[in-house]
């Protein structure tokens, strides 16, 4: 790591002191310093030479951090941004049952503080800033979970759309044409955001820009002209929740009784691999098909709802048939009781 010099962490950050008390607060700053390191554009060694399981891990305080998770011929990326806590070693090797790589990349100019061992030994008296520590490393998984969900909507633009919204939570600045993205993404790390191919992306993009919801401007940023989405639909109050036991039972629980959990079912259909881009035919049909198999799942379901509130009205209609039969008859009765003549019978 590159030039780097010695600064108060609360200087440099201090939303990371907004629980300690205010008689202790310049205790804290002067006694909670860090190695503040400038990284250069370009690819990045995380933790270089000062790699060390013993230490905290490391602090973004600008800049961004792209961090690529390659298995076999698919990429994924996910931005590191200010304030994020990463830990780039470990106390133990990975087992490598799955061969993946990651890369880090510094795709502009950034600066990270090194929560060191001596650092840790001054933060046990701090007990406020760990604990905005440990809620900056649940906002970033969090925000992984949230990319997830994204990465399975069921159209690429839908996808794109829901990305901008969540960047723009943390990056956005409003203009008075929408919400400015100051990222220069490129379509192919769109892609590795969203699980989708490039041309695909390029697809969904200039069918976002015909309907005025997303711009790339002049200098390669990204302008949102729309309205938030991402709101739950009523398709979700159908999902269903899972009840599966997820691990088999162990051998001490069979020894003591306990009923095993039946075999899980199989899934109604096969699930195929979702190819986004135009690669070969047959990724093509099997992005095809699964997308029509989710289209015809949700219109059966929505035709199931449509039914079940036409049985609702017709029972409806009959019961207010059924009264307005009742309320003619008395009204009949009343007026033969004031006029002195029997109500004639009513097959």
């Amino acid at each position: 790591m590159p030039a780097r010099r010695t600064l108060s962490l609360l200087d440099v950050d201090p939303d990371l002191g907004a629980l300690v008390p205010a008689d202790r607060l310049e205790a804290a700053r002067h006694e909670l310093d860090v190695e503040v390191h400038r990284l250069d554009q370009g690819p990045w060694n995380a933790g270089g030479d000062h790699a060390n399981p013993e230490h905290v891990g490391l602090l973004l305080l600008d800049g961004v951090i792209s961090r690529e998770v390659v298995v076999s011929d698919t990429v994924s990326t996910e931005l590191l941004g200010p304030g994020d806590v990463v830990r780039p070693w470990s106390l133990q090797e990975p087992a490598g049952l799955l061969q993946l790589t990651i890369r880090e990349t510094a795709p502009t100019e950034s600066r990270v503080a090194m929560l060191d061992l001596r650092f840790a030994a001054r933060l046990a008296r701090w007990p406020e800033v760990n604990a905005a520590l440990i809620d900056r490393v649940n906002d970033r998984a969090q925000r992984l979970a949230v990319t997830q969900a994204i990465s399975q909507l069921n159209r690429v633009d839908r996808r794109l759309l829901s990305l901008f919204w969540h960047l723009a939570e943390r990056w956005g600045r409003m203009t008075p044409d929408g919400v400015a993205i100051p990222l220069t993404l490129s379509h192919r790390m769109l892609g590795q955001l969203i699980g989708a191919r490039r041309p695909t992306v390029s697809t969904a993009i200039s069918d976002l820009a015909e309907r005025g919801e997303l711009v790339r401007r002049d200098d390669g940023t990204w302008l949102l002209a729309g309205e938030p989405v991402g709101m739950p639909t009523a398709e979700v109050e159908r999902a269903i929740p899972i009840r599966r036991r997820l691990f088999a039972p162990t051998a001490a629980a069979d020894e003591a009784g306990v009923e095993s959990a039946a075999a899980p079912e199989p899934d109604p259909e096969p699930l195929e691999a979702r190819g986004d881009g135009p690669g070969d035919l047959g990724a093509t049909v099997r992005s095809a098909r699964a997308e029509l198999c989710e289209t015809l799942q949700r219109l059966r379901a929505e035709s199931q709802e449509h039914i079940s509130r036409l049985e609702q009205i017709r029972q409806e209609s009959r019961r207010l048939q059924a009264a307005s039969a009742a309320a003619r008859t008395a009204r009949i009765r009343r007026r033969e009781e004031r006029v002195g003549t029997p109500a004639p019978e009513r097959s």
